[in-house]
């Protein structure tokens, strides 16, 4: 079927149309009436098959969906896909799988569309990659301060996704920077206050809301606080009720009175809580007691991938994960892989869903849930489109406003964090002999751009493994003959490189990116400046408050030299 003939064939699915009673064959997504009318009106007309498929999320390898993932969408109707990097490279690629994958869903009696979701954070998490705008991100709108800056980041990241026709977005990360040795949240976050990252997350979600996107705040009830990752091991968190309600549940608080649609639980462990050691994105306790119960959130709950290994490795297995997941009171299970048709997965919840009549009665509370969110949000003018133009990608992705106001918050949100040799601003005509370095071709570019004569010296990028006593030792021959360095400090090889330097004594420039916590393993560095991430747009924004072109004036949106927890995470050991 061609493009204009598939958007002809998906317009007449979902053309409106009286709704009718319960059995009656007319009965469609855009049936005519109240959002709650035709939820329930759907939920009577779907088989046992599409009820419990209304709560699945499922994700697929490779650029081009699979040929089971479309029978999943077929067969099964599921409630809804995810996008990863792995899927992205290529943007209109991209768009037309989009438009395949919803001409599929809808391709039946009751045409219910695919809620299409990514993680498009901004700054370092960016999924959606391709001709996608690469942003300052949260910790640069932290820095920065605006609730504005935090609403029309939301805003032009939704534009660009909403061209490709993805019409859900799991963002705001409303994570506090709590623990500074976290490498999963870092520059992800806002900072660690509760009520500025409350107001700017709410701001956020208000920016994508008005380009049509379904926001998502996430990792409920809190991922800040450690600094293991989840996908891996479970975390187990050193934080009481009372800590949780002033702290980490504090965005939560605000977001569910601003009605956000949907909001992410994680796999965490809480021990002093009375969620024990499970983790609370299968606890009851957390996602019923306290978030719909005490906090009155009454949008979709969401797992995070079920494949991490905090959530699988703790159930036992992936199927009885999202089955205590549905029991929990998530509405949504999510899978970044897609399993086969006839995976316990599937069949276990099936059979639970026959033959358990709590269990029934929960999975249909979800899909309702998951249809009430679909029409409200779907049936929206606002709505992205089923079938994206690639004419429309085109002209929208990169979005040219978005390039330049990311470009106007990196310069906001660029900030000093140390003058005290009151180096800076360093100009070209005083630098002398100048050598760059980094792991960044940007960097060196941007660098070069602002001192001409400058020497480069590219760094491997190896996060996680220190720089080799080669590299280093090349590093530091060639800042034996320099006046002036200029070092991109990005994680702890960078941060060896740094170090490496100390000795020489040269007046030396630190340009953090990502998260300037790695600045107090290197208190001697006497002049730095930091951006909070990658992209382009901040790396001129940090050459230009260096050089002298800008005045930064952004400020740290958390202290450093803060000491470290008392009673650090751990990862939970394996329970039985």
């Amino acid at each position: 079927m061609t493009r204009p003939a598939l958007a002809a064939a998906l317009a007449a699915a979902l053309a409106f149309a009286p709704i009718a009673r319960a059995g009656a064959d007319a009965i469609s997504f855009r049936s005519d009436g109240k959002a709650e009318e035709v939820a329930d009106a759907l939920l009577e007309a779907m088989t046992d098959e599409e009820v419990l498929a209304q709560t699945f999320m499922l994700g697929w390898v490779g650029a081009d969906p699979s040929p089971l993932i479309i029978e999943w969408i077929e067969k099964r109707r599921i409630g809804g896909v995810k996008i990863f990097g792995w899927n992205t490279e290529d943007t209109v690629r991209l768009a037309k799988s989009v438009g395949d994958l919803q001409g599929s869903a809808v391709n039946g009696a009751l045409a219910v569309p695919l809620l299409v979701a990514t993680d498009q954070e901004g700054g370092w998490i960016r999924h959606v990659k391709g001709d996608t705008s690469e942003t300052p991100g949260n910790m640069a709108i932290g820095a920065s301060g605006y609730p504005r800056d935090a609403y029309l980041s939301g805003y032009y990241i939704g534009r660009e996704i909403a061209a490709l026709g993805v019409n859900m977005n799991f963002a705001p990360t409303v994570d506090l920077f709590t623990d500074r040795r976290s490498e999963l949240i870092g520059p992800r976050a806002f900072g660690d206050d509760p009520v500025k990252v409350a107001t700017l997350g709410a701001a956020f979600a208000k920016g994508l809301e008005r380009a049509g996107i379904i926001a998502t705040a996430k990792h409920f009830p809190g991922h800040g606080a450690t600094e293991l990752d989840s996908h891996g091991i479970l975390p187990e968190i050193d934080a009481d009720e009372k800590t949780l309600w002033e702290r980490e549940l504090v965005p939560y608080r605000m977001l569910a009175r601003e009605r956000i649609p949907a909001i992410m639980s994680g796999h965490l462990a809480f021990p002093r809580t009375p969620a024990r050691y499970d983790p609370a994105s299968l606890s009851r306790w957390f996602l019923v007691d306290v978030l719909r119960d005490k906090i009155g959130f009454q949008g979709v709950i969401i797992t995070d991938d079920l494949l991490m290994n905090g959530a699988a490795a703790s159930a036992g297995s992936l199927s009885r994960a999202a089955k205590r997941a549905l029991e929990a009171g998530n509405d949504i299970v999510m899978l970044s892989k897609t399993p086969e048709l006839d995976d316990p997965v599937w069949t276990s919840l099936l059979d639970a869903y026959r033959h358990e009549k709590k269990f029934r009665s929960r999975v249909r509370d979800a899909a309702r849930r998951v249809l009430l969110m679909k029409l409200d949000r779907l049936r929206s003018p606002l709505a992205p489109p089923l079938v994206p133009d690639p004419a429309t990608v085109r002209a929208r992705v990169p979005d040219p406003e978005g390039k330049a106001f990311f470009l106007d918050l990196a310069a906001r949100s660029a900030t000093v964090i140390r003058n005290s040799s009151g180096v800076l601003p360093l100009r070209a005509a005083d630098a002398g002999r100048m050598l760059l370095a980094g792991q960044f071709d940007d960097f060196l570019t941007v660098g070069r751009a602002a001192f001409p004569s400058a020497e480069t010296y590219k760094l491997s990028y190896a996060p996680g493994a220190e720089t080799s006593a080669a590299e280093k030792a090349e590093l530091v021959r060639r800042a034996k003959t320099a006046d002036s360095v200029i070092l991109c400090l990005a994680n702890s090889s960078s941060l060896a490189a740094l170090q490496a330097l100390r000795p020489l004594g040269k007046r030396i420039i630190v340009l953090s990116v990502l998260s300037p916590a790695l600045l107090d393993e290197v208190p001697w560095a006497a002049s730095s400046v930091a951006v909070y991430s990658y992209s382009r747009e901040s790396f001129i924004a940090g050459i230009s408050a260096i050089s002298g072109v800008l005045k930064a004036e952004g400020i740290l949106p958390f202290p450093l030299d803060a000491p470290r927890p008392v009673a650090p995470s751990r990862a939970a050991a394996p329970r039985g």
